[in-house]
């Protein structure tokens, strides 16, 4: 079972990803979906997402939920029935969930590729970067800025949120490994903590929403 990486966010607060290896029979041993993700695993037509799907599973199986723990709201974000809070991600062969009993929290996986240079100006003031020494380091820092933005709006859950005009993320170093972001919408600020990490050229972002924040 290739659970990758657990992360201890804080005693509350626990980040599990998984690389996909194993073949979709495999991974659907020993996981019982709900009629409605049943019905969302066979209307994916793609093997790896379904796969990613799975996998999923197994990552909810390793914090102690089943499927039937799982259930989605109007806009389509995912909650627990104990109450605790939970956001889900897949990129490719990773995927990720993170899981707090005291925040709210968001996880987003990015692969690392040059295309988000092209869509860069639609999320983020392209001139802030301008700084960094070559493209390898440019991609590096949009993927993590798209992956705190995305995983800020998995937690938000707000149409007509815009990444550009209303989601700001702090400037900060790769060494740093953390950044604050604030959503300013509808004239209601809230504050964000990032924490990010990367590997095999992948990005993971996962955000929790600040007390009082």
């Amino acid at each position: 079972m290739p659970l990758y990486k657990t992360i201890t966010v804080s005693p509350t607060t626990k980040v599990y990803i998984w690389k996909v290896t194993e073949p979709e029979g495999e991974l659907s041993k020993d996981v019982e979906l709900t009629e409605h993700c049943q019905s969302r695993m066979d209307g994916m037509k793609s093997m790896a997402h379904r796969r990613a799907f799975l996998s999923i599973r197994h990552l909810m199986a390793d914090a102690g939920y089943v499927d039937h723990d799982l259930y989605y709201d109007d806009f389509g974000k995912p909650h627990l029935k104990d109450g605790k809070f939970i956001s889900i991600t897949h990129s490719h062969n990773f995927t990720g969930i993170i899981i707090s009993e005291t925040d709210e929290v968001g996880i987003d996986i990015e692969m690392q590729r040059d295309k988000i240079l092209k869509i860069a100006h639609k999320f983020t003031p392209i001139q802030e970067y301008k700084t960094l020494a070559n493209s390898e380091a440019l991609i590096r820092k949009l993927t993590i800025v798209w992956g705190a933005k995305e995983s800020l709006y998995k937690i938000y859950a707000q149409q007509g949120l815009s990444f550009l005009r209303h989601i700001n993320v702090i400037d900060f170093s790769f060494e740093d490994t953390r950044t604050v972001a604030e959503i300013l919408y509808n004239g209601k600020r809230t504050h964000y903590e990032i924490e990010f990490l990367e590997f095999e050229g992948f990005t993971c972002v996962y955000a929790l929403k600040m007390m009082g924040g």
